[in-house]
């Protein structure tokens, strides 16, 4: 066995007892950690049921309301700047609490402000701002609190391919959520869109709550440190393994704000992968919030195929995130930001052909380049907010590094949904594209410059 070699390999003489306690170790954390990833894997896709419904739901309330492009990217950019500051908010104070409950918390919150949009748009657009901003601030409670999670329990060398599998989650749930919006606005107009997702989401609550471990400890497991050998804690013996494990009742220390603000806001790279992301997340929801229109606009389609036609970025994204974690792993030593900088590079060719090289009612063409466009920018964007801040951060700043990277991005989404509106009010469609190239090619050339880095080992894995 891999554990028993490496205590043998310290110098630790393993008697029979100690080697059955490892295997019921390894045995435990197989269990567990596959069992955390695909409750985690299903809680985080459904975060998008309650949160991508808006954008389908903007041309048959612009024609019900009579509201302007400008004025529902308004709407839908105070739930990105709520979410923005809800990230760096959530990320720092969730680190001393249980993220089983404080998901179950948030999710909860979330759909109830998904069912207040239908009474708020009666009494205009500050209601409406208002309530999906409240529920951009719940919604930003999940990330966090995921990724802090996943980092207590898969080590550096499985993060790039864990999270590429865990970044499809999302495309996943967004593919789900616009279909299911899709067919709820077919139905009985845009009502639907925030009847039958918050429904569903508050169910999905209960998941993580009731089958999910925050760490190996809870589980009567050694701390991931200790089970993989790292550093310090490699030789140990069983009986002082033993003594590391905290019971239940006992919460795990908490390392301090001094030391999660010192490997965020206190360090320069994290900074850089921050302002790249800004840029990634401008043309991500410049795509995810306004293609539909797009299509609907320019294209000439039906608001259904507009939406199926859009669903290529997210359901593209999934293969997308999965290439981008295992090539980092593979290819660049597990660095994060090689891989990342060549999709943004050609992401953003990809989005001058959408643009100038896509016939109208050419919907194969048009649905294989947005497929193109979400494998990049959705493989880039799960690198940078899953695998860069367990990297970054390690097991004890995950969540606040996640936080403070997404805090980054979801000011520049917020950017993609008013500016973007406006620009295509004012100056067309054209104005709007290369407001997302550039983002593009911006994010690429920042990147560039992290191309060689990798964190050295520290105490916390």
């Amino acid at each position: 066995m891999a554990n028993e070699a490496a205590a043998l390999k310290n110098g630790v003489a393993l008697t029979s007892d100690d080697q059955a306690q490892w295997k019921e170790w390894t045995k435990g954390y197989l269990h567990w950690r596959n069992q955390i990833f695909i409750v985690f894997w299903i809680t985080y896709g459904a975060f998008y049921l309650c949160r991508v419904n808006f954008s389908v739901a903007i041309p048959d309330m612009m024609k019900e309301f009579g509201w302007s492009r400008s004025a529902l990217g308004a709407v839908g950019t105070c739930l990105f700047w709520a979410y923005a500051v809800g990230q760096f908010t959530h990320g720092q104070i969730s680190e001393r609490f249980s993220s089983k409950h404080y998901l179950f918390t948030m999710m909860l919150l979330s759909a109830l402000m998904n069912l207040l949009m239908i009474p708020a748009a009666k009494l205009g657009l500050v209601a409406l701002g208002v309530v999906w901003a409240l529920n951009g601030f719940f919604q930003a409670g999940g990330w966090p609190n995921c990724v802090k999670t996943l980092s207590q329990w898969f080590p550096p060398k499985a993060r790039g391919k864990r999270m590429g599998l865990y970044g499809a989650c999302y495309q996943f749930g967004n593919v789900m959520a616009w279909l299911l919006a899709g067919w709820a606005i077919s139905q009985g107009g845009w009502r639907g869109a925030f009847t039958y997702a918050p429904l569903i989401f508050a169910a999905i609550a209960f998941i993580p709550l009731l089958m999910a471990k925050n760490r190996p400890e809870d589980a009567n497991l050694p701390p991931i440190e200790i089970y993989e050998q790292h550093g310090e804690f490699a030789g140990m013996s069983v009986e002082e393994i033993r003594a590391k494990i905290k019971p239940k009742k006992e919460k795990e220390e908490h390392a301090g704000f001094k030391y999660t603000l010192k490997q965020t806001v206190g360090n320069p790279r994290i900074w850089a992968v921050s302002w790249s992301f800004f840029f990634v997340d401008v043309i991500r929801y410049g795509f995810l919030l306004w293609a539909p229109s797009y299509l609907f606009e320019v294209q000439k389609a039906g608001i259904e195929k507009a939406v199926y036609t859009a669903v290529a970025v997210p359901a593209f994204g999934i293969a997308g995130a999965i290439f981008s974690g295992w090539a980092s792993d593979h290819w660049f030593q597990s660095r994060r930001p090689p891989i990342a900088c060549i999709l943004m590079g050609a992401l953003g060719c990809l989005s001058i052909f959408f643009y100038y090289g896509v016939p109208q009612g050419a919907w194969l063409l048009s649905f294989v380049v947005l497929g193109l466009i979400g494998f990049c920018v959705l493989g880039t964007q799960v690198i940078l907010i899953g695998a860069v801040p367990m990297d970054f951060g390690t097991r004890k700043a995950a969540g606040s590094a996640a936080g403070f990277i997404d805090f980054f991005g979801y000011i520049g989404a917020g950017m993609a949904g008013i500016f973007s509106g406006y620009l295509t009010d004012h100056f067309g469609w054209t104005a709007a594209f290369w407001f997302w190239i550039i983002s593009a090619f911006l994010s690429s050339a920042i990147l560039a410059f992290l191309w060689k880095y990798k964190p050295a080992p520290g105490k916390y894995l």
